[in-house]
């Protein structure tokens, strides 16, 4: 394996990492949004920091999910013109 794959495998695990922590935080503002942690005590602040973190999470996971899908079909077409 050459330098710059090795680099383009850090980058990549490194975006996946991105992807679970937003998913992660997508899926924590949801329980927070459905569950009865903050009802009692107030409910519109609850609501706030339920979506404050699924809008966290969206940030974090769909734009680097785009560049991820973008970089993982440069390196198949790579691929391709390898094996051709």
């Amino acid at each position: 394996m050459t330098e710059q794959s090795m680099t383009e495998q850090k980058i990549i695990r490194v975006l996946k990492i991105f992807i679970a922590l937003g998913i992660t935080l997508i899926l924590t503002g949801h329980y927070l949004l459905v569950s009865d942690i903050f009802a009692q005590q107030n409910s519109i602040h609850s609501i706030m920091i339920g979506a404050v973190f699924i809008a966290v999470g969206i940030l974090c996971s769909l734009p680097i999910k785009i560049y991820l899908t973008i970089v993982l079909m440069k390196m198949e077409a790579e691929h391709d013109q390898h094996t051709q």
